[in-house]
């Protein structure tokens, strides 16, 4: 197995040379990276919140405990933050930096995969240009027995870097921003939770037009 690993490593460093080595290796550290924030955001429940929206609609119409009961069976990762503003803590600033500190431990590796989604099409035209060089080196070497197929073979090779660094770098970029859709849309119905709850429409004690309870 690690003959066979080995033997795969030169001859993909004979094809495409150390770019093209280090361009897989980038690919097998964002896959792992992938899976981890895929499992992650399973667990945490990101893009996950009925119960807390019901929580949310039912304190913003004054009915408390209803609020509390949704709330209960949110398994949001934002429920804690909630919780403090339900318990009386007012303190806006407080709250929110309570929320991102929950959505900075989510978006960590983001700017891993950013710089990776960045940084591979330009490794992949380093490697482009590193081989155009070697090609035109050979041409030169032939001499006046020049065979257009040393030219070609060696275009074609330097070209894979390229290939390679796009081929990481696009579907790097597609997965990263999946991922920040995400958590936009968590932060924002975060801010929308914690002024409904702090500033809420039906008030507990408030009573509407017709003299009746706001809860009622």
């Amino acid at each position: 197995m690690i003959a066979q690993l080995h033997d795969s490593i030169e001859r993909i460093a004979d094809l495409g040379g150390p770019v093209v080595l280090l361009l897989c290796a980038l690919s097998v550290l964002v896959l792992a990276v992938v899976f981890y924030k895929v499992w992650q955001f399973a667990v945490a429940g990101v893009g996950r919140h009925t119960a807390l929206r019901d929580a949310i609609a039912a304190w913003d119409a004054g009915d408390r405990s209803a609020a509390r009961d949704h709330l209960g069976r949110s398994r949001s990762y934002l429920v804690p933050v909630l919780a403090m503003a339900l318990d009386g803590q007012t303190d806006a600033a407080r709250l929110e930096t309570e929320a991102e500190v929950r959505f900075a431990r989510l978006e960590r590796g983001f700017r891993f995969l950013d710089s990776v989604a960045q940084l591979a099409p330009l490794l992949g035209l380093f490697g482009t240009v590193l081989g155009m060089i070697s090609a035109f080196q050979a041409l030169q070497d032939a001499g006046a027995q020049v065979d257009p197929s040393i030219l070609a073979g060696g275009i074609w090779v330097a070209l894979l870097t390229t290939a390679v660094g796009l081929a990481v770098a696009m579907p790097t970029s597609v997965l990263l921003s999946w991922f920040e859709a995400r958590m936009d849309a968590d932060r924002v119905l975060a801010q929308k939770a914690l002024h409904t709850v702090l500033s809420p429409g039906h008030p507990s004690g408030v009573t509407d037009p017709q003299g009746l309870p706001a809860h009622a």
